[in-house]
């Protein structure tokens, strides 16, 4: 009898083998293609470098690496040739600022994400927005804090890596931290404990708790600098410099950068004095603030789209003249590299749309920033400032195959970005074609 079943279930077994087989065959179902040798043959490649597109140039991909880049390249004997005419090969744009546990808020305010939804379904969701971070060309995200889901980017980080589920590669910031009192949701009776968009921790203890989200699996220490301590004030600042500036040198000496958040001037002051690597969105920086911040290196990554998106809900049908914030904000960025700040580039996907990521560039442009510069600064320059350049950011040998193409020039028109029609990932090819 046992032997009748087990002969029942192998014929079975190979059946289903047989029918998957021809699924793939038939390329229904996404199988990713893997090569030794790979060599990819656009209309021209944007390296992250160079500002001017190399027009004939191909990529040589050898396993996870890229072996060489020039033009007329030829391909080795049995290697897999993937031609992309009229297209533009790039290096995998590297999303500055994204938060892959929100969705739009015109889908479920921040305070009711945070509050109401339970982490298994916050969690299912963050796997469709990584998918949808990768196929749009964004190879690698820094993600700046879960609000409110705990430690799960870790382990999404994690299933990422392992194979489990596609997606970008991932610096992780954890919970975050904010000075006791400041972030949100609020509007409770006072003294009930309700839970917070990021963890708590003040003086000595601001220090142990930057510690505690490394040894849990941060890449990045992210601070708030300022926020809104009561409904409808402005931003204010939080936490002092002096508990900012130990932070940082306890996150510096673990190996790992530190991203602050903040939008008025004076929190941009204290977090650049305490040596913080990036401020986020500095949509109230003021000429002092950014001439300190190109003398300290310290980055820009000014969230254009999310204000955006932010006016849009509010009503703006994206006409000008833009809302005060969003005109504020674009104000900001053009004093910024009116100074030479090194700007980072970054959406606060989460806020929109993942898979929309392009939206920043665009945005960026817009606001004055030439097209191939933008570029430079998704690829290379956020390499750079992440210190990740020494394998991502660029098309060069030796480092890694994180590749995209898209229909067009984006050097010259930016709006190409949404026709991406070719991606790998460290030499895997996870899309090819429309």
């Amino acid at each position: 009898m046992q032997d009748r079943q087990t002969a029942r279930m192998g014929k079975t077994m190979m059946r289903l083998a047989r029918y998957f087989l021809g699924l793939a065959l038939l390329g229904l179902l996404a199988v990713p293609a893997w090569a030794d040798d790979l060599l990819i043959r656009p209309a021209r490649v944007f390296d992250g470098i160079d500002p001017r597109p190399h027009e004939g140039w191909s990529v040589l991909v050898h396993d996870t690496r890229i072996a060489a880049v020039g033009p007329a390249l030829a391909a080795p004997a049995g290697a897999h040739v993937i031609d992309l005419p009229g297209m533009t090969l790039m290096p995998g744009l590297i999303e500055g600022h994204s938060h892959l546990f929100l969705h739009p808020y015109n889908e479920t305010k921040w305070d009711d994400q945070v509050l109401h939804e339970p982490l298994a379904l916050r969690t299912a969701r963050a796997t469709v927005a990584a998918k949808a971070t990768l196929m749009a060309g964004f190879t690698t995200v820094r993600d700046l804090g879960t609000e409110g889901a705990g430690y799960a980017d870790v382990g999404l980080k994690q299933a990422i890596e392992q194979g489990i589920i596609p997606g970008p590669r991932m610096l992780v910031a954890t919970r975050a931290l904010v000075a006791t009192g400041s972030y949100g949701p609020k509007g409770f009776e006072p003294g009930v404990a309700v839970p917070q968009g990021a963890q708590e921790a003040d003086g000595p203890d601001l220090v142990r708790a930057a510690r505690t989200q490394i040894a849990a699996g941060a890449d990045v220490v992210k601070l708030y600098a300022d926020y809104h301590w009561g409904p409808g004030e402005p931003s204010r600042p939080t936490f002092l410099m002096e508990e900012m500036r130990a932070a940082v040198e306890a996150a510096h000496s673990a190996g790992r950068i530190v991203a602050a958040h903040a939008h008025s001037a004076e929190g941009m002051r204290r977090a650049v004095l305490a040596g913080v690597d990036t401020i986020e969105h500095g949509s109230e920086g003021t000429p002092d603030v950014f001439r300190l911040m190109h003398d300290h290196g310290t980055a820009l990554c000014p969230t254009l789209s999310a204000m955006e998106a932010i006016a849009r809900y509010r009503g703006w049908n994206g006409k000008e003249p833009a809302p005060q914030a969003v005109q504020t904000s674009r104000a900001s960025f053009a004093a910024a590299r009116k100074a030479g700040v090194t700007l980072c580039v970054g959406g606060d996907v989460g806020v929109f749309a993942h898979g929309t990521n392009a939206r920043e560039l665009e945005a960026m442009a817009a606001a004055g920033m030439p097209p191939a510069a933008v570029l430079q600064a998704a690829t290379s320059g956020n390499a750079r400032i992440f210190h990740i350049d020494d394998r991502l950011g660029a098309i060069r040998p030796g480092l890694l195959a994180d590749l995209v193409a898209v229909a067009g020039d984006p050097t010259r028109d930016i709006s190409t970005l949404h026709a991406v029609r070719f991606v790998a990932k460290g030499g895997v090819v996870v899309r090819n074609g429309e």
